[in-house]
């Protein structure tokens, strides 16, 4: 009984333990930012840009001085190998075998990223460089080519008649596409079954259908079987197949994202399949089916091959779809690239030009539309101290 009083004497006797909260030194400079997770030093970008440098120096010593080897293709490979060799070199000086191989995989990806980049980019270019004296006159967009020759100079006849010609011809194609690839997708995901296997099989194999082989497709069902006309309604068909599997292929995808639960609940709450799909599923992936409409539609308006066989060339303004011919953006294109006058050459990639910035355009829109809302509440800032107290004062 001593022992235990004595105990509690003494715990009792003891201080009892205080917490030092740490003070803030306001005449302190500010902390250094620390650097983010697998960031490299500054050594090793130095060893990774001195390697490319050197590489750079030895290929040209090889192709240009050494091997006859000469233009710029042989000295870009060469760069490229021995950049890979000089990387592995020099990393395995004083890194393990993951470090080679990280920085391996790092160039080759970083080099086929660059060969893509300088592909797009000299494609635009090029065809901006040899069409942009037909792009400063006003009236090459606005109209059309009846009655002006070859040789005409660049401030008559235009491809207005081609741009209006494409637009009734892509607004046809979508009125037709866009419900029979947004049900194809539906039934694909929300109702499924044997059917929807073989639909879903049918759908992808469409994918990597040949252009020519939907042209050829219409040309024979609607113009040789029914005698229908050539027109801008039989291209809008030919453009149909094409730009079908693609909304299909993407709007099934984006409702197969659509999370399970918000089925789950709408159907217990008493709502229909109908109305689940109708009022939870597609309202959810709205922004990826407007994303599938975009990638189908610039899949249709450079197609050349299907317009070609279906449409007929026309040089002037035909508004009606079913009135004989009807020219297009990428007709025009091919009449004018294969025409042995400068001027038609010239004509020809200015409509290139703008059907390039036509399609880089909806693109654009659809990773805009694709991207995912942003909160946009911001954070309150911070304040030290002493410019609480400032303010206070």
């Amino acid at each position: 009984m001593t022992t235990i009083q004595q105990r509690a004497t003494a715990s009792s006797a003891k201080p009892t333990p205080t917490t030092h909260l740490p003070q803030r030194d306001l005449d302190a400079p500010p902390p250094l930012a620390r650097p983010s997770l697998g960031k490299p030093t500054a050594e090793e970008r130095f060893t990774v840009v001195g390697a490319w440098v050197a590489a750079l120096a030895l290929a040209w010593v090889v192709t240009q001085r050494l091997m006859p080897l000469g233009g710029p293709a042989w000295l870009l490979v060469t760069w490229l190998v021995l950049g890979l060799v000089m990387s592995v070199v020099t990393t395995s000086m004083t890194g393990r075998r993951v470090d080679v191989v990280d920085r391996v995989v790092a160039g080759i990806v970083t080099s086929g990223a660059l060969v893509v980049g300088a592909a797009l980019l000299s494609t635009v270019v090029f065809v901006v460089y040899r069409g942009w004296e037909p792009l400063l006159h006003l009236n090459f967009l606005v109209d059309d080519m009846a009655g002006v020759g070859p040789r005409d100079p660049f401030d008559t006849g235009g491809i207005g008649h081609a741009i209006v010609g494409s637009a009734i011809q892509l607004g046809i194609a979508v009125a037709v596409t866009l419900p029979l690839g947004i049900g194809t997708a539906v039934f694909m995901t929300e109702v499924g079954g044997r059917f929807a296997v073989v639909v879903r099989t049918i759908v992808e194999a469409m994918t990597a259908l040949p252009s020519i082989v939907a042209g050829l497709f219409v040309y024979t069902v609607l113009i040789v079987a029914l005698g229908f006309p050539r027109s801008g309604f039989a291209a809008a068909m030919a453009l149909s197949v094409m730009m079908l599997p693609i909304i299909a292929r993407a709007a099934d995808v984006v409702l197969r994202v659509v999370p399970g639960g918000l089925r789950e609940a709408s159907l217990a709450l008493g709502a229909s399949r109908w109305r689940t799909v109708w009022h939870v599923v597609l309202p959810t992936a709205r922004p990826g089916l407007a994303t599938a409409l975009i990638l189908g539609v610039a899949r249709g308006v450079g197609e050349t091959s299907p317009v070609l066989l279906t449409s007929g060339v026309a040089t002037f303004f035909v508004t009606n779809p079913t009135d004989g011919v009807m020219n297009s953006l990428p007709l025009f294109i091919f009449k004018g690239a294969r025409s042995p006058e400068p001027m038609d050459i010239e004509r020809a990639f200015a409509a290139a030009t703008v059907l390039l910035v036509l399609v880089l355009v909806l693109f654009v829109i659809a990773r805009l539309v694709a991207r995912p809302a942003r909160a946009r509440t911001r954070r309150p800032r911070r304040t030290t101290r002493a410019k609480r107290t400032a303010e206070e004062s």
